[in-house]
């Protein structure tokens, strides 16, 4: 040990003043952002980690009394009333749903606005209007889109089929409910979602797609072995930044629904709300935020493992 701490020093001293001088106030730079982390991010995680073991509620904050341990007692009570297990699978169906479709859509987007097409200049510096309102804004102009007496989906569905439809309450069905949130969620998270897609096209080289037209390659063979290729680190950025805001997602959802109607779209961030707020047990809300972090941390691994690493071959 004492050999590496010389060997340590001695390479120190190799260092030439200056670059000593720059990385020492490179990490004087960072201090300031760890302690944020550790302090805002780090330490309430690991509280609410512990809190799940606990019999925690709002009278132990009145009284200043800490929550008694009771073990898995507050997962095993999510799981035995089939609370978690059916939040999980909404969370799961919500977020691979719009992050699919978020993508495809992004990037068909993204590719017109990369051509010649006339006024896609325009539509750029408007497009990104929607990302800018307010979450909650944006789940009450679609609560009124969809409402289901005086809504424009109404209205314009009513037009479309000649009136023979007029009995349209997407989110009062539990079997259309989720979808329309998802078509907000889309709504919002299009138009970032496909300015960063656009950023990444517009990175891929004109010369190798030049090449490729004259050797024959179609815009199918061009996009799947030239494009996407070339945008993997984009993509990957893109993606986990939708997979992350969705498996989150608890404004939209809970300002539309409420998780609503026979729990079709309780997510797993509406199911930690309810638990801790409207039950007013603070311990299982941490249990399911707890599952809830554990999950979003693994899929977001598996992900990145799938995509492999950012090298284009």
């Amino acid at each position: 040990m004492k050999g590496s701490r010389l060997s340590a020093r001695e390479h120190l001293k190799q260092v030439p003043v200056q670059k000593r001088g720059d990385i020492i106030f490179s990490l004087l730079l960072l201090i300031p952002a760890v302690a944020v982390t550790v302090v805002f991010i780090l330490i309430p995680v690991l509280d609410s980690v512990r809190e799940s073991f606990l019999d925690y509620r709002m009278k132990n904050i009145i009284s200043g009394k800490g929550g008694s341990w009771n073990h898995f007692a507050n997962y095993i009570r999510l799981f035995a009333n089939s609370k978690l297990g059916p939040a999980i699978l909404v969370t799961f169906l919500f977020c691979l749903g719009v992050v699919f479709l978020l993508f495809i859509l992004g990037m068909l987007l993204a590719l017109v606005l990369n051509s010649k097409v006339r006024g896609a200049r325009f539509f750029r510096s408007i497009m990104m209007m929607p990302w800018c309102v307010p979450t909650v804004i944006s789940a009450l102009i679609w609560m009124w889109i969809f409402q289901p007496q005086y809504g424009l989906m109404r209205f314009l569905i009513g037009v479309l089929t000649g009136g023979k439809i007029t009995d349209l309450a997407l989110l009062n069905d539990p079997t259309t409910a989720l979808g329309a949130i998802a078509i907000a969620a889309l709504w919002k998270q299009i138009p970032l979602t496909t300015l960063l897609l656009l950023a990444g096209l517009q990175n891929v080289p004109d010369s190798i797609q030049e090449a490729a037209t004259m050797d024959g390659a179609n815009a199918w063979n061009r996009l799947w072995k030239i494009t996407l290729p070339y945008m993997k680190s984009v993509i990957k950025v893109v993606l986990s930044m939708a997979i992350i805001e969705n498996f989150k997602q608890f404004p939209l959802v809970w300002t539309m629904t409420g998780g609503g109607p026979n729990n079709s779209t309780t997510t797993l961030a509406v199911l930690s709300y309810r638990e801790a707020f409207v039950s007013n047990n603070l311990g299982s809300g941490a249990a399911v935020t707890t599952v809830w972090m554990l999950l979003m941390i693994a899929v977001v691994i598996v992900f990145h493992r799938l995509m492999g690493d950012n090298q284009t071959r």
